[in-house]
This record gives structure tokens, sequence and C-alpha cells, in this order.
């Protein structure tokens, strides 16, 4: 199994198949509109427009379960990041990442990469970084800036 078996609803209400990644690096982050660590969008903005064009695709998935920091409708929340951040990178359909209502994709992702306090998502703007196969290779804690994935990154869209 790999997040290729998986689909979630984009934030316009449309399923996304995850294998349509397939061949493709990937970076998987739960974010919020209203958190601290929101400024992140600017750095995963900027992943997206310095690697896109080698195979790289950045999937934000909202979730509003730390703090109330999500409240936001999907329209909202796609509107603050195109005004705020530019945001060019897909955005799904506000999703749980604990709990009872965890969607699929996180459960699976959860089991791949534990954190270091746990399997479950501590807060906003947690990372995954998944192969081209599909493979979840590191998760990375909300502190940890976009630009210091960059070489990560960069190791897997080499292969």
């Amino acid at each position: 199994m790999c997040i290729h078996d998986f689909s979630a609803k984009l934030n316009n209400g449309k399923i996304k198949k995850l294998s349509e990644y397939s061949g493709k690096v990937l970076l998987i982050v739960n974010t919020a509109s209203r958190c601290g660590f929101t400024p992140q969008y600017k750095g995963l903005q900027g992943l997206y427009a310095k690697f896109k064009k080698r195979g790289f695709e950045l999937l934000a998935f909202p979730c509003d379960q730390f703090g109330h920091q999500e409240p936001g409708t999907d329209s909202e929340i796609l509107s603050f990041c195109e005004v705020n951040y530019g945001v060019e990178f897909p955005l799904f359909a506000k999703i749980e990442v604990n709990g009872a209502d965890t969607h699929p994709l996180y459960k699976f992702l959860k089991s791949q990469k534990g954190g270091l306090l746990g399997g479950g998502i501590k807060w906003n703007f947690t990372k995954f970084l998944v192969d081209q196969d599909g493979n979840v290779v590191e998760r990375y804690a909300p502190m940890t800036i976009p630009e210091r994935i960059a070489s990560d990154i960069e190791k897997l869209l080499e292969k």
C-alpha cells in the first residue's frame, strides 16, 4: 500500500485520485489560516514554484483540529491563501487528521512515519515527504520551515 491508493476531495469539491501523482515527489501538509505557522505558506509556495517543473507537487490539507485555527469554509480558505500568499498548489477540502474521523490518507501517513511523541499529528503544518512511488520517506515537525526541506526534495528529484 502507498499514498497512490487514496483519494481526497479537492477544495472545489471534486475527488482527486492520488494515483494521478504517481511518479512525482510530494510534500503533504496539514494547514491552517490563523496559526503562528501560517506564514509558512510563503515558503511552501516557494518550494512549489522552485520544483514543480521537475516533478514536485505540494498538497495542502486544511484542518481545524488545533486551537480552532482554520474556522473558514473551503472557499474562504482558498481565497485567503491566494490573496495573502499567492498559493498555486492544490488545496484540498478541510479534513481531520486525528481522532475517530481521521481522513484515511492521514491514518496511512501517520502509520508510516510517527512523530517524536507518537503517531498523532501534534499541530498545524506537520509535513510528510513522499517519493515518486508513493512511499512516505520523511516526516517534519510544524516548526520545520519549508526552506529546510528543499535539499531533501532535491535528492528525491535526482533519483
